[in-house]
């Protein structure tokens, strides 16, 4: 079991983040805000899909102004992206459930005054968005573009919100590499219980998003770092939000849907496990019922897994096993076999209801 760090909960509209509450995944519209049509299309994809949280751009007065009728026809909560004009966090406030200010670029002190003003009437949290890229001109300047440079950021900007009376805080250290990212959270998370939202920034296609998401924040939910996550993806914010839930299944946080088994491919493979596979995945993919499962090509290693799986198939040549706890129930060929394989597992799922 992860232990995760104790930290203090906050709501984001109606989506608690922090304490012992589930990790929320969330996704970044990129429409422009300002479209209201196709910014509540896209919001409602990504419900969809299993978003908890959407964040949108805010650059302009129109964006600001439009938030409140998108935010009339679509039920996740919003979070405003505000950069460099303070006033537009403040338009926003009336209507969102958390707003996203970037210290580096959001200007004095009296700025940012205002906007914690407005959040603490309608006790909205605040996110505190640290990136590598667009420090303070004092951290940049003493620590560059550094993991100690965001960390002081980051601190510095907590503890001037504390000072304000104001602790609804997340925060989020974020650079384009795994290592920067990691080494910042891991440095700021003693000295803190604010609520981290996590993610490495301009991440990339998904392929490369994909690969350095999961090692940046699978690492650090293994150390019980993150109470919030977005895998950043140049590509289909569907996609963001089925690899963010991959990585908390994977790592061992949530426990939803089918953990597939199956073996790589090699010369012992008795039959197309590629394609079986892949009819396993799409005739279960309904399925939210947390069960173990496995699929092998062969008999070698097939009754080692199933021992440990809810329900296994192995392929043989001309025919395969389906197995439930190790205990071979059948033995067929061709299609049945996967068939009586999917049979099993929904009667699997139907008992733990």
């Amino acid at each position: 079991m992860i232990k995760r760090y104790p930290t203090k909960q906050i709501f984001v509209g109606n989506v608690p983040v922090g304490g012992n509450a589930p990790i929320p995944v969330q996704s970044m519209c990129f429409t422009k805000t300002s479209d209201i049509e196709a910014t509540v299309e896209q919001i409602r994809a990504l419900h969809f899909a299993g978003a908890d949280i959407v964040r949108l751009a805010v650059p302009n007065k129109e964006a600001a102004l439009a938030l409140k009728e998108i935010k009339k026809q679509v039920d996740l909560p919003i979070v405003a992206d505000i950069h460099f004009h303070h006033k537009l966090a403040l338009i926003a406030a009336e209507v969102v459930d958390c707003i996203r200010i970037n210290p580096g670029n959001i200007g004095d002190k009296k700025r940012v005054q205002e906007v914690v003003k407005a959040c603490q009437e309608r006790n909205l949290p605040i996110r505190i968005g640290v990136n590598s890229g667009s420090l303070e001109k004092q951290f940049e300047d003493k620590y560059g573009q550094t993991p100690a440079g965001m960390v002081a950021s980051a601190d510095y900007n907590i503890k001037y919100l504390e000072d304000l009376g104001f602790t609804d805080i997340k925060v989020s250290l974020k650079a384009s590499d795994v290592q920067r990212t990691v080494e910042a959270y891991r440095t700021l998370r003693p000295m803190n219980n604010y609520a981290f939202h996590l993610g490495v920034t301009e991440a990339g296609t998904q392929f490369h998003s994909t690969i350095k998401s999961s090692i940046a924040l699978g690492s650090l939910l293994l150390d019980g770092i993150g109470d919030t996550l977005r895998v950043s993806m140049t590509g289909e914010l569907e996609k963001e939000i089925e690899v963010g839930r991959a990585i908390l299944k994977d790592v061992g946080i949530e426990k939803k849907g089918l953990n597939i088994v199956s073996c790589p491919t090699c010369g012992r493979i008795e039959a197309d496990l590629v394609t079986a596979v892949a009819e396993v995945e799409r005739r279960t993919k309904h399925i939210t019922t947390p069960l173990d499962v496995s699929v092998m090509g062969c008999v070698v290693n097939a009754i080692g897994e199933a021992k440990s799986a809810d329900v296994a198939i192995a392929f043989g040549k001309g025919s395969g096993l389906v197995m439930k706890k190790g205990e071979i129930i059948a033995k067929l060929s061709g299609d049945e076999l996967i068939n009586r394989f999917i049979e099993e597992v929904e009667l699997e799922v139907e008992k733990r209801k």
